[in-house]
């Protein structure tokens, strides 16, 4: 009976093989292709905006980047990204004994694989000066041809001019970057403050790829400029995050706009409506953290209740995260549940003792100052 079972698989498998083959011998097994999968993200819409998630700091091989431009989109695909944009730098392009430069290059190369998968593209440069002041991105440029490509010899006035003549939206880069090797680095300074007197600045990347800039979250939120989180990323993104393990994703921003277009974008951007999101952190302004965190947990009516030897009673609420953020609470006031983990997706059983109205929490997973959690009250 072996026999005839091993006659049978092996009379199985050629007949397969003989369906797969071509005429000129080459057999195919496309049953062991890769299927492309997207690893979506789950947030529901703030006060009736979408929720989008963008990175605006990237670079290909057009500059100091490691990957062809097509690369950048299929990795965004991949990890549920709406919107990306490619800064490559003004002023630095390593790459150009083997690679033809020009700062749009990128994006014209890209474009149509982004509208092939529905990933919104949108035009950007990086203004690469010495540090101080820094690097600034502008986002929504129309061209490169009056760019300042000269960093030697061109004033950073200049550079960051040639920007805003085509209208860019501008934010300042890593500003915490180099701060241990040059002196005064990591503070406000004189030139940051002239752009910002001049409305030439308008937004301050607070995280960058996994580091968080403390002072620049507090700056952003003092001075009303949009806080912004991105991978600034060179090599490929497998390399830099571990996003094969299930919740891992890379550093970007949540951009609550009124629907899915660059012009909404555009206009979110400059209303400061965005949350820098990194590892199981969340930065910004309080009132889009707050509202972010409402839209994502509910809490269910005390479904069941205990009362123990000493007459005291205890109530049990189901609270649930409806997203794929992760969100971490410490009980501040009242007789409840310590300590609240909020893993994406998922539920907890909470308790709290009869009679009390609500319980407050420290969102820990948050960040509305450098030295400041979201507070919340989970009303009872």
């Amino acid at each position: 009976m072996r026999k005839i079972a091993l006659l049978l698989a092996l009379t199985g498998l050629c007949s397969y093989i003989g369906q797969a083959q071509t005429d000129n011998g080459i057999i195919r097994l496309d049953e062991f292709r890769y299927t492309k999968k997207r690893n979506m993200i789950t947030i529901p819409d703030v006060n009736g905006r979408k929720v989008l998630k963008c990175d605006f700091h990237m670079h290909t091989v057009f500059t100091d980047g490691h990957v062809w431009p097509n690369v950048r989109v299929q990795e965004a695909w991949k990890e549920g990204l709406d919107v990306i944009s490619f800064t490559e730098h003004v002023e630095y392009t390593p790459h150009q004994a083997d690679v033809k430069p020009g700062n749009l290059r990128s994006y014209e190369l890209a474009k149509n694989m982004a509208d092939e998968n529905n990933i919104l593209l949108i035009k950007g440069t990086e203004v690469t000066r010495n540090t101080p002041p820094g690097h600034f991105n502008a986002l929504f440029i129309d061209n490169d041809e009056n760019l300042v490509a000269d960093r030697a010899n061109a004033l950073d006035e200049q550079a960051i001019q040639a920007v805003i003549d085509q209208n860019a939206f501008v934010f300042w880069n890593h500003p915490g970057w180099k701060a241990t090797q040059i002196e005064g680095s990591y503070d406000w300074i004189p030139f940051v403050e002239k752009m910002y007197q001049e409305k030439k600045l308008h937004g301050i990347e607070v995280v960058n790829g996994l580091g968080f800039h403390k002072k620049a979250l507090d700056w952003a939120l003092d001075r009303n400029l949009t806080i912004i989180g991105n991978t600034d990323i060179h090599n490929l993104i497998a390399h830099e995050y571990a996003i094969e393990r299930e919740g891992v994703h890379r550093t970007m921003t949540l951009v609550m706009a009124e629907d899915r277009s660059a012009t909404a974008i555009r206009e979110a951007l400059e209303r400061g409506r965005t949350i820098a999101w990194s590892s199981n952190y969340l930065f910004g302004k309080e009132e889009h953290v707050n509202d972010l965190f409402h839209t994502c947990v509910s809490l269910s009516s005390a479904y069941h209740s205990k009362k123990n030897a000493q007459g005291v009673v205890t109530k049990y609420y189901e609270i649930s995260n409806h997203s794929d953020l992760y969100f971490e609470l410490h009980l501040k006031n009242g007789k409840g549940t310590k300590k609240i983990t909020l893993f994406p997706s998922s539920s907890q059983i909470i308790t709290a003792q009869d009679g009390q109205a609500e319980l407050t929490y420290e969102v820990v997973s948050t960040y509305i100052r450098s030295d400041k959690h979201l507070e919340v009250k989970l009303s009872l």
